[in-house]
């Protein structure tokens, strides 16, 4: 009998053990559905919002452009009217509407007087139009490594890297965050170097409560495609140094020496110009700037506070002084030991085909080809020595650059322009990705 009784309960515990078991099997399922990367289903199947955002009011403002014939700025009204109206807009004495945001570098560096011999301090994380602009004029980029927690230059190094020859410091305004203005302004002001910011990326930031771009000697934006106020190419200064901005307005219109001197020239230029119709677009989108730029920041700070969470995700930490961030991008760093060891390209696929698009942005530029071939050509060894150049090779070294290169992970602006369920998808596919992640690894 007592036989019979242990059979029966064995029965019933193997049945019940089989139903949880299945049950775990049922729940381990649903909490880890299967990545879409290897044959699951998306977490999003829908596009972000689209860039750039066009109106009706931009087609009119084109076509009214197109029917005035006046089509270059020297004949035109609204590059001046827009010159005024993003000055306005951020506090800036004056504003040099220009053909790109390389152009605005371009003639800032030129009314900096930066020239062959001389050294300009760039961050190593940036877009490469930072370093090229320098170039361009034979000085020489010295690297000053960056920050990896915010990904900016790292300005408590700034000092270790200046040298008798140091003629600008050129911070750059990544992703739409500032840079660490307080310290890189008194370095500059115990030192007696100008500051150039490169505020491409850093439309209406803000460090305590003043725009990005008007802290230094003169600030330069971009309005390419991809930027938060674009008109397709195009670019500005901005300063309230009168006599830098007279210098800037000669130099983009071929160094005349005043807007009716057709024929008479104060300096060597070039034409940096801005046409009407990319005037026309800028005062059109730039009505929509102040409403796109909050939607963004609370998007941003809402997917912040859910990626936070993630062990493995670090959003980019903002300084203190950055009142407000212009999210041009939204940044973090990727630890791929909190992922199963999962490479981050692995990783970057795995989120792509969520439906969230992403990129692993810059690379290391202190070790691109092009700088070394640039510096070891004819021009620039007629002006330096073979030992200058070895010695800056040295000096250019950024070890934690290196390390944001391999790290960072980048959403685009136009990704925080929709409604909030958006960035719960992007933080739902994110912890998706993590519980995969060992499969993924040995997949």
């Amino acid at each position: 009998m007592r036989h019979k009784v242990s059979r029966r309960r064995f029965l019933a515990a193997a049945c019940v053990g089989a139903a949880v078991s299945a049950r775990k099997r049922a729940y381990s399922r649903e909490s880890s559905p299967k990545l879409a990367v290897l044959g699951g289903k998306a977490v999003r199947n829908q596009p972000f919002p689209s860039w750039p955002v066009i109106g009706d009011n931009d087609e009119k403002a084109w076509l009214d452009v197109l029917r005035s014939r006046s089509w270059n700025r020297l004949g035109g009204t609204r590059v001046d009217q827009f010159e005024k109206s993003w000055a306005g807009q951020l506090g800036a004495g004056h504003c040099v509407a220009t053909a790109s945001g390389t152009s605005a570098l371009f003639t800032a560096l030129n009314a900096l007087g930066i020239g062959p011999g001389d050294e300009v301090l760039v961050p190593p994380y940036t877009f490469v139009a930072t370093i090229n602009v320098v170039l361009l004029q034979h000085a020489l980029p010295v690297f000053v490594d960056s920050d990896r927690e915010t990904m900016q230059m790292d300005a408590t190094k700034i000092e270790a890297a200046i040298t008798k020859r140091t003629r600008c410091i050129l911070p750059v305004h990544i992703g739409g965050s500032v840079a660490n203005m307080d310290l890189i302004l008194e370095v500059a002001r115990t030192r007696g170097i100008p500051v150039l910011e490169d505020t491409c990326q850093a439309h209406l930031a803000e460090w305590r409560h003043r725009k990005a771009g008007t802290l230094g000697a003169m600030g330069c934006f971009s309005f390419q495609a991809s930027k938060n106020l674009n008109c397709g190419e195009g670019g500005a200064i901005v300063s309230d140094n009168t006599e830098l901005i007279e210098i800037c307005r000669s130099f983009h219109n071929q160094g005349r020496g005043g807007k009716d001197s057709a024929f008479a020239y104060a300096r060597n230029g070039d034409n940096r110009r801005l046409t009407e119709f990319q005037g026309a677009l800028l005062l059109e989108q730039l009505a929509r700037l102040e409403e796109q730029s909050r939607t963004r920041e609370q998007n941003a700070e809402y997917l912040t506070r859910q990626l936070r969470q993630i062990p493995g995700i670090q959003p980019a930490r903002m300084y203190e002084g950055c009142t407000r961030n212009a999210y041009h991008l939204y940044m973090f760093r990727y630890d791929g030991r909190e992922f199963a060891d999962l490479p981050r390209p692995r990783f970057l696929q795995a989120l792509r085909a969520e439906g969230v698009p992403c990129s692993g942005g810059y690379v290391p530029l202190d070790k691109e080809p092009f700088l070394k071939a640039t510096l070891q050509s004819r021009a620039f060894r007629y002006i330096y020595s073979e030992k200058e150049i070895n010695e800056l090779e040295e000096r250019n070294r950024c070890p934690e650059n290196d390390r944001l290169c391999e790290e960072a992970v980048w959403f685009t602006q136009n990704m925080l322009l929709g409604p909030r369920a958006g960035m719960d998808q992007i933080a739902e596919a994110v912890r998706k990705v993590k519980k995969g992640a060992p499969a993924l690894a040995r997949s």
